[in-house]
């Protein structure tokens, strides 16, 4: 209870009842908590300030306790009341922001003692024993009961399951690590994924056509001119090809492997059209 000895001590001339006690008890368990009083009443005043001491009427009503409070990081206000019924006190927090509400119900003789109002805690010796004397009895069962029933509790993120991020991360890997995935017509975001260069290691030519996708390094058998490691021309084949291909036969966007010297035509008969003398010679 770091703290409440030293608000205790403060008020001790104004704590003349069990309920005093109390009250002053849950005020240091909203401090702990990130809040600072700021006045009593329900009205703002023009004299409110953030302090953690007690107001110095806060206990002028004891049928009615009434102490405001903001937290250090908002403006909202949080409304403390208090309400004395017989030898119960039941505590009212209200978010004035959102109108939400949490109670708490005290039995005061449970938690205080009504002969010891003003020794917070001493320590008694005598006839060969030792008695504890303190105004509070049970201060941490008290205490876990404000933090339970009467602080608001704090609002978290939501938050990923693990499991939900192992997927979303292995999803990925397998897509960016899929030599046969066509790229994505939209540009991508983010880092774009290493794709090895067929030319590294250069003394291992042809040892990559032993690997059909060639995951080991370059090579591969399957041929994609997208990703061959070489520039493109920013030939379009959707546009037709002379001679070849007419407009529109290649889709937009489609893979299309280019066969034949595209862009190059030879002036006179190709050579290719003519079989070479005695091509029908099985001997030559």
């Amino acid at each position: 209870m770091a703290g409440l000895e030293a608000l205790y001590t403060c008020v001790a001339d104004r704590i003349e009842c069990p309920q005093d006690a109390v009250v002053c008890f849950v005020h240091w368990e909203m401090i702990k908590n990130g809040y600072r009083c700021i006045g009593s009443g329900d009205e703002p005043s023009s004299r409110d300030k953030k302090s953690e001491l007690l107001p110095a009427d806060w206990s002028s009503n004891k049928e009615l306790y009434s102490l405001r409070y903001k937290s250090g990081d908002t403006d909202t206000v949080m409304v403390l009341k208090a309400i004395a019924v017989d030898s119960t006190l039941i505590f009212n927090l209200m978010n004035s922001g959102t109108k939400q509400v949490s109670d708490l119900m005290v039995n005061v003789a449970d938690h205080t003692n009504a002969d010891q109002l003003h020794t917070f805690d001493r320590q008694l010796v005598g006839d060969g024993a030792s008695l504890c004397c303190s105004v509070f009895r049970d201060a941490d069962g008290l205490s876990e009961k404000v933090k339970a029933q009467l602080l608001p509790r704090p609002e978290k993120a939501p938050e990923r399951s693990r499991r939900e991020q192992g997927e979303s991360s292995q999803r990925r890997r397998e897509e960016d690590g899929d030599p046969l995935r066509l790229p994505c017509r939209h540009p991508r975001h983010g880092p774009q994924p290493h794709w090895p260069d067929p030319l590294n290691p250069p003394f291992a030519a042809g040892g990559a056509d032993l690997d059909p996708f060639g995951s080991a390094g370059g090579g591969g058998m399957i041929v994609d001119p997208l990703r061959s490691g070489f520039p493109r021309s920013g030939f379009d084949p959707s546009s037709g090809i002379p001679d070849i291909l007419p407009p529109g036969a290649v889709p937009p966007g489609a893979r299309f492997d280019p066969f034949g010297p595209i862009g190059r035509h030879r002036p006179g008969p190709d050579p290719d059209h003519m079989p070479p003398p005695g091509y029908d010679d099985m001997f030559m």
